[in-house]
């Protein structure tokens, strides 16, 4: 049985992996070229850890250690490799194998190239050649720090699953010939645009659980917003990183009081917004204000969503709420990203700037889309204003069939209490 000495240096060590792990595996992949094998080297230095730390106590400069460890656990590899040769080629470094000449090891893994390797490291992980659920879990695994279960408990999925989903990307990026760098020009937007969907996917799925009996799983919204920060700090100049931290930042303040005492939903016009955090708000603020600074007034799709978020945000009671431009919003945001899903936001600001009526015409539009068919919040947003228009019984068919689309337990329940209310 472990000391409880024992149990606080674990505790330390898991802490500082989750901060210096990206740093880490980043130096690590410049000077190898391989996002693989720098994860893999990087978690042998981890594993060193684990095992000496209890003994030896945490160093003063944990991240130094674990980097020093890590480069010693590659000079090894190249040693090893009977490939060498080629290796050091790669690198530049044309030397006879038998030298023992190997990389500037302390040059390659300095402090002042650590942005520009974080920054290709991001690039990589969220590369277009992956699927969507890989890139997830490969930035989850190699910036956010998380372990293979801890990103499976998150997803609510089997550990095995997430672990091929990593051991499969890492093949295609080596596969196919991935470099680790920053893309530039054309290239560099489009791949912009796959990074910031991966953190906002993890933050959607902290922030509404789409399945499982939580309805929200706050790590996983704490992760995304860490990793955009980590990345506003590294583009600064990006309108749209800083419009996707203002639209994490103004979300995650709700989340206090989107739960009640016993983890039921509470709705946004329910919720008691003397809950919402201030600190969060404002920084989500600040970080729209920069975004429209930087894009001239203009939107893209995170800084719109931004900006209809920072409408409830600014309103002290629903009752304020300008629903007339979250409207507005709402059809510039549809005319930049079409979608469905859009248009039955945007009936939703319809249906309280102008009455429920005017929503129900814009959903029942929506009816025959092919993509909302197993979309529980359309039959949800249906009923609502069905009710909301004194017809009770259709309302109720309504929450029940979307109780029957939703895969989250909580959202389930709320749904078919909704309908028993009817």
């Amino acid at each position: 049985m472990e000391t409880q000495g024992a149990v606080r240096t674990r505790g330390a060590v898991e802490a500082v992996w989750r901060i210096e792990s990206a740093r880490v595996i980043a130096g690590l992949a410049r000077m190898v070229r391989d996002v693989g094998l720098a994860e893999e080297l990087a978690q042998d230095a981890l594993v060193a850890a684990l095992e000496q730390w209890p003994e030896t106590g945490v160093p003063r400069n944990p991240g130094a250690w674990l980097t020093t460890t890590a480069k010693r656990r590659a000079i090894d590899h190249f040693r090893r490799n009977e490939n060498l040769g080629r290796k050091l080629d790669e690198l530049g470094r044309e030397q006879r194998v038998g030298e023992g000449v190997l990389p500037d090891f302390d040059a390659v893994l300095d402090e002042e190239h650590i942005e520009d390797d974080l920054l290709r490291l991001v690039f990589t992980a969220c590369h277009p050649v992956l699927s969507t659920q890989a890139r997830v879990a490969l930035t989850l695994r190699m910036l956010g720090g998380l372990t293979t279960d801890e990103i499976a408990r998150a997803f609510l999925v089997k550990e095995s699953t997430i672990a091929q989903r990593i051991v499969r990307a890492k093949k295609s990026l080596a596969d196919g010939c991935v470099p680790f760098e920053v893309p530039v020009g054309e290239e560099r937007v489009a791949r912009l645009s796959s990074v910031l969907e991966v953190i906002y996917l993890v933050f959607n799925e902290g922030y509404s659980a789409t399945r499982g009996d939580d309805w929200m799983r706050p790590a996983l919204c704490e992760d995304a917003l860490r990793l955009g920060r980590v990345l506003a700090g590294l583009m600064p100049s990006e309108p749209e990183v800083h419009g996707l931290v203002a639209l994490l930042e103004i979300q995650a303040s709700r989340s206090a009081a989107r739960t009640g005492t016993n983890g039921e939903p509470v709705l946004l016009m329910d919720q008691d917004r003397g809950r919402w955090d201030q600190l969060l708000v404002r920084r989500g603020l600040a970080a729209l204000a920069r975004s429209e600074e930087l894009a001239g007034g203009a939107y893209g799709p995170y800084s719109a969503q931004a900006a209809i978020a920072a409408c409830h945000a600014r309103a002290r009671t629903p009752d304020e709420t300008d629903w007339v431009r979250i409207a507005a919003l709402y059809e510039g945001l549809a005319q930049i990203t079409p979608s469905p899903v859009i248009e039955l936001n945007r009936a939703v600001a319809v249906s309280m700037a102008s009455g429920p009526a005017a929503g129900l015409e814009l959903v029942d539009r929506l009816l025959d889309e092919p993509a909302l068919k197993a979309y529980h919040l359309l039959p949800s947003v249906r009923g609502d204003l069905l009710l909301k228009l004194g017809r009770p019984a259709e309302a109720r068919a309504e929450f029940e069939r979307a109780a029957g689309l939703t895969g989250n337990a909580r959202e389930r329940t709320l749904l078919l209490g909704r309908a028993a209310s009817c």
